[in-house]
């Protein structure tokens, strides 16, 4: 089940320190003009991403309504000024140092390799981790060379976000769509996975026309490529590469990683001493407004104030769960919501709620488009809880100051850059407001 890894866990190796992260060459090769087969190098951009999921799981669940810290300083995330700087050893640093190999190891494979289809898994992954650091930080470093130069820190400068979204990201999924198949193989990415994460792109860039587009392939083309909701909502996080995930990050036990603190699932389930009840009591009101729902047993527990939705007993081979179809179908709903197509994004809201147990919702029931975006966002949160969707819904819909209950600033939307990047780049990179 872990396929993509298992030819490079013995020959992968650390990367040793040097001067930024751009300038980290793939452990796995010594010299890309010596390699005429670069799925080695391909599988290491697919590893790379293990060491991002954890942080991602914290900043989508734990700055939002959903988590809570409890052991200071941890507590940042819920506190809406600069202390959030403190957590960049744990979270910040390991989830730009993790991207951005695998953004090198993929700009190897482009740049390098002549099978159309290891390079189009490249630029899938290669615009995955741009969306993930994008979302996170805002204006990123681009580099689309194997070969950065090491003497001009100019080429650090940050590119606008909406640059990174209409040069690199948007391009490189639309040529993995080209290149690309719909058979979903050993968790590799695929035509289907790139099509979900550009209507998702779109999304967030608040293209709903585009969006449509993308999203509406993917709930029609999904039963061809073998890919439907599973029956069950709790065997999601129980079977890895079920049925219903379109794309997971792939992680297994015997293949060590370097991100070097308590995992995803640890947090969610209250396993780590600085967050022992993580539940926050948001989200048991927001399952107590939707009584009857089947999701609340494998997302809630009451008793330990935790999540069981990643159940302990399998926590080191849990996949981190980057796509699954539910999650599209809610986002093609508020697309067609958005295009003034109320009725169908109703029908595709009750594909999910009839799963969860509940009674299907019709136009007298959601009046107008703002109370179907309210229904959708709703049913995002008990749909997709502790799976780092939750504050980036919450920023991209502008309604996390009243989901938090605070007021603060659009600059705490996005997270602080680490300080070891800003350093090694003489301020070449710079900080982002309120940091």
């Amino acid at each position: 089940m872990k396929n993509i890894y298992q030819i490079i866990v013995f020959s992968l190796l650390l990367v040793t320190a040097c001067d930024n992260e751009l300038e980290q060459v793939p452990p796995n090769i010594a010299s890309s003009d010596s390699l005429e087969d670069f799925g080695g190098v391909l599988n290491a951009a697919y590893f790379y991403q293990i060491g991002a999921a954890t942080p991602m799981a914290v900043m989508g669940d734990f700055r939002a309504d959903n988590g809570l810290m409890q052991e200071e300083p941890y507590p940042s995330f819920d506190r809406f000024n600069g202390d959030l700087v403190d957590m960049e050893d744990q979270f910040f640093g390991p989830f730009y140092t993790a991207l951005y190999k695998s953004i090198l190891s993929a700009n190897t494979v482009v740049e390098n390799s002549s099978n159309p289809i290891h390079v189009g898994e490249a630029k899938f992954l290669r615009a995955l981790s741009y969306f993930k650091l994008v979302r996170v930080f805002g204006d990123v470093t681009v580099n689309l060379s194997p070969n950065p130069s090491t003497s001009d820190n100019s080429i650090l400068t940050r590119t606008p976000a909406s640059d990174v979204y209409n040069s690199v990201i948007i391009p490189d999924l639309n040529d993995a769509i080209s290149a690309l198949g719909n058979d979903l193989n050993d968790g590799r990415a695929s035509r289907l996975a790139a099509q979900a994460l550009l209507g998702k792109v779109f999304v967030h860039m608040n293209d709903f026309a585009s969006a449509e587009n993308q999203l509406a392939a993917v709930v029609n083309g999904a039963a061809s490529a073998g890919v439907a909701l599973e029956a069950n909502y709790a065997d999601i996080f129980v079977n890895d590469l079920n049925s219903e995930i379109i794309f997971a990050t792939q992680i297994s036990s015997s293949v060590p990683d370097e991100y070097g603190f308590s995992e995803f699932w640890s947090w969610s389930g209250g396993l780590d001493t600085k967050s022992l009840e993580p539940l926050d009591s948001s989200l048991i009101e927001a399952f107590d407004a939707s009584p009857g729902d089947l999701r609340r047993a494998a997302t809630i527990d009451e008793t330990k104030m935790a999540s069981p939705k990643f159940p302990q007993a399998n926590g080191p081979e849990h996949d981190w769960i980057e796509i699954r179809l539910a999650d599209v179908i809610l986002l093609y709903a508020e697309a067609l919501n958005a295009n003034g197509k109320s009725n169908d994004a109703i029908t595709q809201l009750n594909k999910i709620r009839t799963r969860a147990g509940l009674a299907s919702l019709d136009a007298t029931t959601l009046s107008s488009s703002a109370v179907i975006n309210e229904a959708i966002h709703n049913e995002r949160r008990l749909e997709l809880a502790f799976e780092g969707h939750r504050w980036f819904d919450l920023t991209r819909t502008g309604s996390a100051q009243a989901a938090m209950g605070q007021s603060f600033g659009n600059e705490y939307y996005l997270f602080p850059i680490p300080l070891s990047e800003i350093l090694v780049s003489s301020g070449v990179i710079t900080q982002n407001p309120g940091y």
